[in-house]
């Protein structure tokens, strides 16, 4: 294929690999989860290039391994650098989401020893520096005997079964979130808002929404993000007064990613409003409490804090969120270690390359499997190889490899 001109801009660029490979606009934004305008307004300029989540969609769908040939960066930057490796498990996780078995022989798993099992892997999912291996290992038996209690039962039988079965694609939500199988992400994420339907559970239903707001953000989709998750906190308020502190905590972790959304926009005062209403309900929580599936809680709020000062470019605003609160608090050590890569862009974004690297190297001690699959930790790490903080040059390149990037 020829290559464009490196003056070119990235929308000409997207143009011209797209036209190369054949492809429509609608075909190629349909692969990206977004409209054929939006591909037109981004080749045409009238848009902004798209972030690196986005570039790296749109560099799968095309076909290319070199990210360089969307940016027009003269160094070689891999796909493969930021997207991830694929999980040893996922092959078989994939297996279990897609077999569509009619028949079924024996008799179903008893419902309440399969909503034991979902709640202990809840909290190795929690527990565990690597989370994902572990999920990787108890996701396929678990999804499987979910979906055959759901099968094997007469309909009017079917709600607790259902209701378990949207909990496992939750959790299989955080497993295949960031692996090179974008696809699975939105079926887990479908199904979870399916099967809860089917429940009739407005909690289970605000759950799946959660997962999927967080698809819709990561693809750009920002309205309907927004919409969904403001569509869950209406359909779930006039229930969570009687309801258990999960529901409450539900609409708390809804709110907060309502926040994220705006802070991804750009909208600084949307971002902070919902952010604080987000923040009020962990503080009547109280301390003590955490949401299992999303870790809302009040240490979270304050790494929330964290992330949406970096997502707006208010790296002050960021640190000085992140100096209130001791990130050991955070429960979850999955999610202490990504809040400690979200420190890390705040400094990043301050060209602070001697906290960057001592934030990163915190996160994949903490856990490894949360910063092998995180984009910006990886492009950071490249920042620091290309520009290392003095001194550090091997230490930096000894962490890439601990992380799995070739330095």
């Amino acid at each position: 294929m020829a290559t464009p001109d490196h003056a070119l801009s990235i929308g000409n660029r997207l143009r011209h690999y797209r036209e190369h490979r054949g492809m429509s606009r609608p075909v190629l934004a349909g692969l990206v989860g977004r409209s054929a305008e939006w591909l037109k307004a981004v080749e045409n300029g009238r848009l902004q290039a798209p972030r690196l989540p986005m570039l790296l969609r749109l560099a799968r769908a095309l076909e290319l391994s070199d990210l360089a040939d969307l940016t027009g960066d003269g160094q070689t930057i891999p796909v493969q650098v930021f997207a991830g490796e694929r999980h040893t498990a996922l092959s078989a996780v994939q297996a279990a989401l897609t077999d569509y078995r009619l028949n079924d022989n024996g008799s179903p798993p008893d419902v309440d020893h399969l909503a034991l099992r979902l709640r202990q892997a809840w909290r190795i999912r929690h527990a565990s520096p690597d989370h994902r291996t572990q999920l990787g290992a108890l996701l396929p038996g678990l999804i499987g005997d979910a979906q055959l209690a759901v099968r094997a039962r007469p309909n009017g039988e079917r709600r607790e079964a259902r209701r378990v079965l949207a909990g496992v694609y939750r959790l299989a939500d955080f497993y295949v979130a960031y692996q090179p199988a974008p696809e699975l992400l939105w079926i887990v994420a479908d199904r979870a808002i399916t099967e809860a339907h089917e429940a009739d559970d407005p909690y289970a239903i605000a759950g799946g929404a959660w997962s999927m707001v967080q698809a819709l953000r990561d693809a750009g989709r920002w309205a309907e993000a927004v919409d969904l998750a403001s569509d869950a906190v209406r359909q779930l308020e006039p229930h969570a007064e009687q309801g258990p502190d999960n529901w409450r905590g539900m609409l708390g972790a809804l709110e907060a990613e309502i926040a994220y959304v705006y802070a991804r926009r750009g909208r600084y005062g949307e971002a902070w409003a919902h952010w604080a209403k987000a923040d009020v309900m962990a503080r009547r929580l109280g301390p003590d409490y955490r949401h299992v599936q999303s870790s809302f809680s009040t240490p979270v709020m304050a790494a929330h804090a964290t992330t949406l000062g970096v997502e707006l470019r208010r790296s002050g605003e960021a640190l000085r969120a992140a100096n209130g609160f001791d990130a050991n608090e955070i429960a979850s050590i999955p999610r202490r270690a990504r809040h400690l890569i979200e420190v890390a862009r705040a400094h990043y974004q301050r060209d602070e390359r001697h906290a960057v690297y001592t934030l990163l190297d915190k996160s994949e001690r903490t856990a490894p499997e949360t910063i092998r699959y995180n984009a910006f930790a990886r492009e950071m790490l490249l920042g620091l190889v290309n520009r290392p903080p003095s001194g550090l040059r091997e230490d930096v390149r000894t962490l890439c490899g601990r992380v799995g990037l070739a330095a």
